[in-house]
């Protein structure tokens, strides 16, 4: 019997313990990046902070940040804490707009990692009776392997399947009996497309839950997701930067992101001045690794915005919990000078109709250089059949989509129907908005 269960020992302890530990491998933390990383020595010394003022976790907030920059500039083993013969795995980011981050891990990185993982998986009812079928995909990005090996820790039966292969997916899923399934949210989207066309029924499966992340999601989503298969959706948080998958994950209540802040420890920032904040304040996710060697990093600015929820879990867990990501400081689109997130586009669709689970958002310049934004959605198969050759039915479900929208973002969008399945899938992150702007 694995030894993570429901009431894993690390998410119970007292807080005040929890305090304590947090201090102690802090200060150890932060003594081992100032003895091993040079680049780290120079920062303190730009921000004119000396090692001897650093007493204590609480004085944390004296440290300057470390920021995604920072790690593309070191580009690939400036960060690097521990020596090259003792990093057994490395991982990183894709590199879309630039070099990529590389982080390395040693072993004791990957068990931290793991059992992170598993504790997550763990608080949300998973043990070592069910079958994860694991389509995040393998390889540099941390996805797959960060489930895989916390699903094993956790004593789970794990099917590696990676991502792709849609049809092989389901039926893998339903011939081996798989309980619980993990991959971005948007790719599970893919999957229950893919079910309705071939005449999948999710009840001929033994599917319960299903761990979500790697991109921003809803809640409107998640509702979306749980009424058409019949499963309990979790969101697992995480990045590259920080281990990957398992720095949080939501319990049973589903009510926020439980924090392993044993191993990483949790701030929030005013995003204009960088200030921290009290629990309950919206800012900026902020997080310094507690037990990494490979690649430890101090005042991490994700660029997440969140809070960090001020009542205790019914769950009872002391770690804390974050508020649902509901974007990311860089995902801001300013349009008009009015600042639009893309999870406020999602909402109002679903909102309206939770069917409308496919779009896309394209961004370009009037005749006159004013800006543009379209939302482009695509119609399922039913309500293309019952808006087809009804055109005041079609323009009076655009005015109802369009009014939802000016209502939550403050300005006009225009909105295009678009035919089944003609819009982009992904079997990893997807990207939604396509900025035309200065093409």
């Amino acid at each position: 019997m694995s030894q993570y269960t429901m009431t894993s020992a690390p998410d119970y302890i007292p807080v005040k313990m929890l305090r304590e530990i947090q201090n102690e491998r802090f200060m150890e933390t932060f003594r081992y990046v100032y003895a091993n990383v040079q680049w780290y020595r120079d920062l303190l010394e730009e921000h004119n902070v000396s090692p001897d003022s650093i007493k204590s976790i609480a004085d944390i907030s004296k440290l300057p940040f470390v920021k995604k920059t920072d790690l593309r500039d070191t580009y690939p083993f400036g960060m690097f804490a521990a020596p090259r013969n003792e990093i057994v795995r490395y991982h990183a980011s894709s590199g879309t707009t630039g070099k990529p981050i590389v982080m390395g891990y040693t072993r004791g990185d990957l068990e931290v990692w793991n059992a992170s993982v598993a504790r997550g998986l763990a608080a949300c009812g998973i043990n070592d009776t069910d079958v994860l079928q694991n389509a995040y995909g393998y390889g540099l990005f941390t996805g797959g392997l960060g489930l895989h090996g916390g699903g094993e820790k956790l004593g789970c039966s794990v099917v590696p399947i990676s991502g792709g292969n849609t049809e092989r997916q389901l039926m893998l899923m339903r011939d081996f009996g798989a309980t619980v399934v993990s991959c971005t949210p948007s790719y599970f989207l893919h999957l229950i497309d893919h079910a309705k066309k071939i005449g999948f029924d999710w009840k001929e499966t033994k599917m319960r839950a299903g761990f979500f992340g790697a991109e921003p999601w809803t809640e409107e989503m998640r509702r979306s997701i749980e009424a058409e298969t019949g499963i309990k959706a979790y969101d697992i948080y995480g990045l590259t930067e920080i281990s990957g998958p398992g720095v949080g994950c939501e319990c049973a209540c589903q009510a926020g992101v439980h924090i392993f802040e044993d191993n990483f420890y949790p701030e929030i920032v005013d995003t204009e001045t960088l200030e921290p904040l009290p629990d309950g304040e919206i800012g900026e996710l902020v997080f310094t690794t507690l037990c990494k060697r490979g690649t430890p990093l101090i005042r991490y600015r994700t660029r997440d915005i969140t809070s960090i929820v001020v009542e205790q879990c019914a769950c009872g867990r002391t770690v804390r919990r974050i508020s649902r990501i509901s974007h990311r400081s860089d995902d801001m689109m300013i349009i008009r000078g009015v600042n639009v997130f893309p999870g406020q586009i999602e909402a109002s669709l679903l909102a309206v109709d939770p069917t409308l689970i496919h779009y896309q958002i394209v961004l370009s310049k009037n005749a006159t250089g004013l800006d543009v934004i379209e939302t482009r959605v695509e119609l399922s198969a039913e309500k293309f059949a019952e808006l087809a050759d009804n055109v005041a039915a079609v323009e009076a479900f655009k005015r109802a989509i369009g009014e939802k929208m000016q209502r939550t973002i403050g300005i006009n969008v225009k909105i295009s129907f678009v035919e089944p399945n003609s819009l982009p899938r992904s079997e990893g992150k997807l990207n939604r908005v396509v900025d035309n702007r200065n093409k």
